[in-house]
């Protein structure tokens, strides 16, 4: 079977103001001209989403939100929507990150409704699970994953592989400079994979692109693209400098 399509994003977090986003997107569009191979996603705060979009949206470079909540709109202070992400620009949007889970507390239960919001809005959910480092000292990696995907997946029926990305961090690898080794990642992804074939089929679970997170960078982003079962990267730090970033994406390209 031909490699999935990669899918590389990356994941701005809560940096860059509008106007420092303005100019690492300026440099982002010059660099990624001539990519095709891969698919590229960039995820800014909120409040830099119009600015990246304005530069951006005639480019190869899709957007993404970094999070969203399940309703249409109402009293709740300080998120931001399904329809208001679309408006702004955006296509895709990260559901479940680690900082999500354990910094803010985001549970199974709403992550699951956040990710059918995204679906039914038209939004591709990046749909992030991972263990802790303790979780995988203890043996215990492909029990919480598992558990991760039947809560956050539950109820959830793909029949367009390309409609959810799925994204495999390990916590104990995000934001630390220590990644899983490329033969790590694999093995979790192969058993992603092999889970998201008992939920969807395995015609569907063939094609659905899966992403590794936690440390990616220039110089070990050939090798881990390289892999059977690593569709794309989500890029945290590495992905704020456009060098880095784009690095990356032709590492990406290059394994394509």
């Amino acid at each position: 079977m031909a490699k999935r399509r990669l899918v590389i994003g990356g994941n701005w977090k809560m940096y860059k103001t509008p106007t420092e986003a303005a100019t690492t997107s300026k440099a982002l569009k010059v660099k990624l001209i001539n990519v095709e191979a891969v698919d590229v996603v960039v995820c800014p705060p909120a409040t830099a989403l119009l600015a990246v979009n304005q530069i951006l949206k005639d480019t190869v470079v899709k957007l993404g939100g970094q999070n969203l909540h399940w309703a249409d709109e109402g009293a709740f202070t300080g998120e931001i929507s399904a329809k208001m992400l679309k408006d702004a620009g955006c296509s895709y949007v990260i559901v479940g990150h680690s900082e999500r889970r354990h910094v803010f507390g985001e549970r199974d239960e709403g992550l699951n409704k956040k990710a059918i919001k995204a679906l039914q809005e038209g939004l591709i959910p990046i749909f992030c699970v991972g263990e802790t480092l303790d979780d995988r000292e203890r043996g215990r990696t492909e029990a919480v994953v598992r558990e991760q995907l039947q809560n956050g997946l539950a109820g959830i029926v793909v029949d367009d592989p390309g409609s959810i990305v799925v994204a495999y961090e390990p916590v104990w690898a995000i934001g630390t400079g220590v990644n899983a080794t490329p033969q790590q990642a694999e093995d979790v992804h192969a058993f992603i994979r092999e889970f998201l074939g008992q939920l969807w089929g395995k015609a569907t679970a063939d094609q659905v692109r899966i992403q590794y997170g936690g440390s990616v960078k220039p110089q070990n982003a050939e090798e881990l693209l390289g892999q059977e079962n690593i569709d794309g990267a989500l890029v945290g730090g590495a992905s704020l400098n456009a060098d880095d970033f784009a690095a990356i994406i032709k590492a990406g390209q290059s394994v394509s």
